[in-house]
């Protein structure tokens, strides 16, 4: 297990920073966004009652419109097993301050299919990449009886509309020279366009 979540979070490296305090949000519910990309839309379900912290994170980069002209650049895995990831990249002129990290055995939530969670260096690094799941990955999520980094990956929406599209990306071609690491091998070839992300009413 324990070699399992240091591979895990191998594949999410982002810039480590420190974590900002978060701010209170008063629970409302699942608010939807519509992603538009170049491969088709995904709408997205974002659990804010449920993981009120990493889904105003979100919320933010969506209402500032700094998804709009981001990418899906990452596919990890085969057919529909496997996870894309997307975001700001680290673009300094698209990130926010880190924020809190809320953990699944906090929050109730898991790495089911279809869930979106936070890309992350160390516990309270996640800022604006975040990947979407295709099965079931139980292994990101918190284990706290685990030594070492035990804290997961938080999971804080999920795909209720174009989970094909989303398969169409992770089986997109890969470049054989971009990423460094255990990223080798899995960026893609062509990343696919994040247009816009939008709430809907």
């Amino acid at each position: 297990m324990i070699r399992q979540l240091a591979l895990l979070l191998a594949f999410f490296i982002t810039t480590p920073a420190l974590a900002q305090a978060p701010v209170p949000v008063a629970p409302v519910g699942d608010v939807r966004v519509a992603m538009e990309t170049d491969s088709g839309r995904v709408v997205i379900a974002v659990h804010l009652d449920k993981a009120p912290i990493t889904a105003a994170n979100f919320l933010k980069y969506v209402d500032q419109k700094r998804f709009d002209g981001t990418a899906f650049y990452r596919g990890v895995g085969a057919a529909d097993y496997g996870f894309v990831q997307g975001g700001a990249q680290n673009d300094p002129k698209r990130v926010l301050p880190p924020i809190r990290h809320e953990a699944t055995s906090q929050t109730g939530l898991s790495h089911d299919d279809g869930a979106l969670s936070m890309a992350r260096y160390a516990p309270g690094s996640a800022t604006g990449d975040f990947f979407v799941v295709l099965g079931k990955m139980p292994a990101m999520d918190a284990h706290p009886e685990a030594a070492g980094d035990n804290q997961g990956f938080a999971v804080f929406a999920h795909v209720v509309e174009g989970l094909d599209v989303v398969k169409s990306i992770l089986i997109a071609p890969k470049s054989a020279t971009k990423g460094e690491g255990v990223m080798k091998g899995q960026m893609l070839e062509v990343p696919v366009k994040i247009i816009t992300a939008r709430r809907l009413p």
